[in-house]
């Protein structure tokens, strides 16, 4: 079956311009909007999204600042919201069913708290993580490195500028720890080194320290109320960002999650099979508007 994609650019109100794809027959049902993680990298979800857009039509966007949507200026939380309200305005989508990934799901949910009835669904992968689950995500990822490779990754941060060999090799040595399968996942941190750039280290750096001053935990019980009837997270079980913090997570918001064995941070890669099957259930799941 071949799937119609579309793909636009849409002016922000404050002059900033996001390209977006849309794969599927967009006048169908209630659309799925994917939300990619980073803060910094450009869209990577477009194997996701190709699991789903026969059942509804999947938007998707680079974020602003990253890969087809330049800009320039600070970056705030609540800008990248008003986004994406903007970007649903635009669309004439009055609301979406929303399945954010990593930094994605922080999104996701920061959205339900100020656009709850905008939100038909959610699913939330890999994240949020809330508390302290750093200390353990850091410590999982060493033991994941040899002391070498830690020592070059570290050594390859510090610099104030760097090559495109040395920006390859730290983004190869900082993401193939996300994967359960060390050997495969080195060599999908390399492509991924190559295809996700630049990376926008000011938007990653401006957003997290945001995030921090202005902990997603803090709003847990706020989000408990705004997030909608069918919301679900999902998780790599072999993620180094400790499960234990999603799962505590899952209790204090009252929703499923649901585990997918042998897999990391991008479940699609180590278990496709199982990660379609759960978002065609998802969205088919999903009400539709």
């Amino acid at each position: 079956m071949t799937l119609i994609e579309t793909r636009g650019l849409v002016p922000m109100t404050d002059g900033a311009r996001l390209r977006w794809t849309a794969l599927g027959d967009t006048t169908r049902r209630t659309p799925v909007v994917m939300l990619h993680g980073g803060p910094g990298l450009p869209d990577y979800l477009g194997e996701v999204a190709a699991m789903a857009a026969d059942l509804a039509p999947v938007y998707r966007y680079d974020q602003r600042g990253t890969g087809h949507s330049p800009w320039q200026g600070r970056h705030t939380l609540a800008r990248h919201v008003a986004d994406l309200a903007e970007l649903l305005d635009a669309w004439g989508v009055p609301e979406a069913v929303l399945v954010g990934h990593s930094y994605g799901t922080d999104l996701a949910s920061r959205f339900c708290l100020e656009h709850s009835d905008r939100v038909a669904a959610a699913l939330l992968m890999c994240g949020p993580f809330v508390g302290d689950w750093r200390t353990g995500y850091r410590a999982e990822r060493a033991r994941r490195m040899s002391p070498a490779q830690d020592r070059r990754r570290a050594e390859l941060a510090e610099l104030p500028r760097r090559t495109e060999e040395q920006e390859v090799e730290l983004l190869t040595l900082s993401w193939f720890t996300d994967h359960a399968d060390l050997v495969r996942g080195r060599r999908w941190a390399a492509r991924d080194a190559l295809r996700r750039r630049p990376v926008n280290w000011a938007m990653n750096a401006e957003l997290g320290a945001e995030g921090r001053a202005d902990p997603l935990d803090d709003h847990i019980a706020e989000l408990r109320t705004c997030l909608p009837e069918r919301a679900e997270l999902l998780a790599g079980a072999d993620d180094p960002r400790p499960v234990a913090a999603l799962e505590a997570l899952a209790l204090r918001l009252a929703l499923p999650l649901t585990r997918i064995e042998g897999a990391g941070h991008e479940p699609w890669l180590e278990a496709p099979g199982a990660v379609r099957a759960h978002l065609r259930r998802f969205v088919r799941a999903a009400p539709d508007a």
